[in-house]
């Protein structure tokens, strides 16, 4: 891969890390082994060195209709020939508005944005005005929800952020409703708003939602579903969809474009007025975007949600993970580490542990399995499924992941499995020192 190289040493020479998403840096990918992307189309993409690979984890989760997927690069295409930004709202807001509505009927009004921390940290804003109260309550297992002080003040790289901020956010664990309601006792009349994704690696303990539903009610809180992830991939109208819990506010992204720039917020119409004009209360700085009703991105938008509904896309995810998580897990049990690599998650959305002889997450073991699978043509630093993948694809897929188990044992098997990854180890993305 010389040219990815190349272009390593050069992007890092220009951007800070080297890429604009810590999640893409070039330390998530074993040493000299981060293909740079040349182009992608449906569920491949190509590096600059010419080398093809089926792709997991397209844009990070953002793309689960493939690259360049047909329908969503011809709706795009029309309003580009229209103009994409003006001096007042265009009506392509309202159709879009109406559309995420009538996809996410549990929300009464939405607005648009670019990214899912300007409306994720939009929410946390307009929870803390209405209630009065500037404490929030963030969910501790659960990796990502804004790059705003009030949320990375909680991670290891919070280098810049004054204590008296970060101070301002607790948490809670995600399941335990014992816990949260300690924690909302303690701080009486201090949390404005819980905000958790509402379902991850695991699905909700029966009864978990809906506790939380009521014991924010109970506190006079509000609840907040992080929909980045679940958004389309758990149901249409993603989790709050699924299991039926309607959350005060919720906030959504990722899948939404298939690529392009669009996230939303959305929620109940006498929350979200408080950012309007129709209302006689102090008024609350909700969004506010040059960029965040860009034509072209909004028609991406209602051209996957249409996709979505009239193509099954959700059963489709499913099916697909559903197959690749069966196909994996025989794979490593007949190698012999079926204990040692495993498949967790929803399957719309798998990702995979390493662990090593003695059962732990290990970041070694993590570099051979994923230096074993780029050396097989697959880029999968999780294997969240596209709907553009097929069978053939899949079959590739765990065609690679059986070899790489079988130099996995070969590693579990040596005195000193530390010289298996041949070079320094991945590092995860959320540490104090590089």
């Amino acid at each position: 891969m010389p040219r990815s190289r190349e272009a390593n040493a050069r992007l890092h020479a220009l951007i800070p890390g080297g890429a604009h998403t810590y999640a893409k840096g070039e330390d998530q990918y074993p040493e000299d082994l981060a293909p740079v992307i040349s182009h992608g189309r449906g569920a491949h993409v190509w590096d600059v060195d010419g080398n093809r690979y089926v792709e997991y984890g397209s844009g990070l989760r953002s793309v689960s209709l493939g690259h360049a997927h047909p329908r969503v690069v011809e709706a795009v295409r029309r309003e580009l020939d229209r103009g994409s930004n003006f001096v007042r709202p265009s009506v392509v807001e309202i159709e879009a508005a109406e559309r995420f509505l009538a996809t996410v009927p549990t929300a009464e009004m939405v607005k648009f944005a670019k990214n899912g921390s300007d409306v994720t940290t939009a929410a946390v804003r307009l929870a803390r005005a209405v209630t009065g109260r500037t404490r929030v309550a963030v969910c501790h297992d659960q990796p990502f929800f804004s790059v705003d002080d009030w949320f990375i003040g909680t991670t290891p790289m919070s280098a810049g952020i004054p204590a008296e901020i970060a101070g301002l956010t607790v948490t809670f664990p995600y399941g335990d409703l014992a816990a949260t309601e300690d924690l909302l006792t303690r701080h009486r009349d201090e949390i404005a708003c819980l905000v958790l994704e509402p379902a991850g690696h695991a699905e909700p303990p029966p009864g978990y939602l809906t506790g939380l539903r009521e014991l924010a009610d109970r506190h006079g809180c509000l609840l907040v579903f992080d929909e980045m992830i679940t958004g389309l991939r758990w149901s249409e109208a993603g989790a709050q969809g699924l299991y039926g819990v309607v959350p005060d506010l919720s906030t959504f992204g990722k899948a939404l474009g298939n690529g392009f720039a669009v996230s939303a917020l959305a929620g109940r119409r006498d929350l979200m007025e408080y950012g309007g004009l129709r209302h006689s209360g102090e008024r609350v700085f909700l969004l506010s975007t040059t960029h965040g009703a860009e034509t072209h991105s909004l028609a991406a938008a209602m051209a996957v949600q249409t996709t979505y509904a009239e193509e099954g896309v959700t059963a489709r995810l499913h099916a697909l993970g559903e197959r690749l998580a069966a196909g994996v897990r025989e794979a490593a049990a007949t190698a012999g580490v079926g204990d040692h690599v495993l498949v967790r998650g929803r399957a719309s959305n798998l990702v995979f542990a390493t662990l090593d002889g003695d059962g732990q997450p290990s970041q070694p073991f993590r570099t051979l399995f994923l230096r074993e699978l780029l050396a097989g043509g697959v880029l999968a630093p999780s294997f969240v499924v596209s709907s553009a993948l097929d069978d053939a694809d899949i079959d590739h897929t765990v065609d690679v992941v059986a070899r790489a188990c079988a130099v996995y044992r070969k590693a579990l098997d040596d005195p000193d499995p530390a010289s298996w990854p041949a070079g320094r180890p991945v590092k995860p993305v959320f540490r104090r020192l590089v």
